[in-house]
């Protein structure tokens, strides 16, 4: 298996699995990634999870996307090699990569940690163009390495569950983050409407600070899941009799969901006061609207990942809490990634996919 071969130019070899239009399937793809910084590790892909976004991004369901696409942005792997002036890493230690890879440094923003919301040159992990190398377009985690700042990478313990770390990177900050914003304490009655991906990981967290959790969904499927984590109750909104006496009784409710819906519905069931946070990203033809006047002392707050000092801080909450998610590992060849995806998109998997770079051929 070809991991890290050094190419033109000092350029990094890589390989891994692309789409080449928003209609297509997975093809394998060979390219290369930007020479190793003075600054920057190059890691070994060892796993790599399957995000909601993902999908929504290869299929240009938010913007027309310039192909081919790598995907991937919840990446965990070994350090392979170091840059001269790297302080964070050394050789065989464990990085992990979220959903950027470089930013400005200097605006407000980044100044306060929240790389997420630079004003003046960040960098997302794939189909962005890296305006620090270039302007070459970056490629994904569904690859056998990456090339990154160290400022970037998130320490990861060798002996954590490795299958399992890529996710807290995105599904897990995307979550923790409005959490803490809103400040949610013990005994707080909240809501989690979305049981995927993200809503597995938010029902976790918000019973671990003592909260009393409400689930949302349109299945009864995960009816059985949802009390398994400890949700105090699910309601199934297809359900009228589900919906009885919900209105006027949580404070905090976290939207999940990736598809279109009604957000009325849960500024309804929202005490005054209470907040919906919505972090759920729908294609651009489906996100949902709402009238401002129709909030009635209630908030509604957006919210988008974290940046890096506080998702260092999620994996680290989440591995001394033994929160994590629940995965299913598929191996790195096309035909299982397509059909992962067609999974996803029909609301068939429990609850992340992650594939294992280390089958790549």
């Amino acid at each position: 298996m070809c991991t890290h071969v050094l190419a033109q130019e000092g350029r990094i070899s890589s390989k891994g699995y692309a789409l080449f239009s928003k209609d297509g399937s997975f093809q394998p793809y060979e390219f290369t990634r930007h020479a190793i910084g003075e600054h920057d590790i190059l890691i070994r892909t060892m796993y790599c999870g399957i995000c909601h976004s993902d999908i929504h991004q290869v299929h240009s369901d938010w913007k027309e996307e310039t192909y081919p696409i790598v995907p991937g942005h919840e990446i965990v792997g070994e350090v392979m090699q170091v840059g001269s002036s790297v302080s964070k890493f050394k050789v065989g230690d464990i990085a992990g990569v979220g959903c950027m890879v470089n930013s400005c440094r200097h605006c407000e923003y980044c100044k306060d940690n929240q790389e997420q919301y630079c004003t003046d040159g960040r960098v997302l992990t794939y189909a962005d163009k890296d305006i620090y190398h270039d302007g070459e377009m970056t490629q994904g985690g569904y690859s056998t390495n990456m090339v990154i700042d160290e400022t970037f990478a998130i320490c990861i313990p060798k002996d954590a569950p490795l299958e399992k770390i890529g996710p807290l990177m995105c599904a897990g900050i995307t979550t923790w983050s409005p959490i803490m914003q809103c400040g949610i304490k013990a005994g707080d009655k909240v809501g989690v409407a979305g049981f995927g991906g993200l809503g597995h990981m938010a029902v976790q967290y918000l019973i671990s600070l003592g909260a009393e959790v409400t689930v949302f969904d349109i299945t009864e499927e995960k009816r059985a899941d949802a009390m398994r984590l400890g949700a105090k109750r699910y309601v199934n909104v297809t359900r009228e009799e589900d919906l009885q006496d919900i209105n006027n009784t949580l404070r905090f409710i976290l939207s999940t969901i990736p598809t279109n819906y009604n957000p009325m519905m849960y500024i309804n069931i929202l005490k005054v006061g209470g907040t919906l946070a919505v972090v759920g990203m729908p294609a651009s033809k489906e996100t949902p609207n709402i009238s401002v006047t129709a909030l009635r002392g209630r908030y509604l707050t957006t919210s988008i990942i974290g940046g890096i000092k506080e998702t260092q801080e999620v994996v680290n909450y989440s591995i001394t809490h033994n929160i994590y998610p629940e995965t299913t590992v598929i191996p790195a060849d096309t035909s299982a990634i397509d059909k992962a995806y067609q999974n996803v998109m029909d609301g068939k998997v429990k609850f992340r996919y992650v594939i294992n770079l280390r089958t790549i051929k």
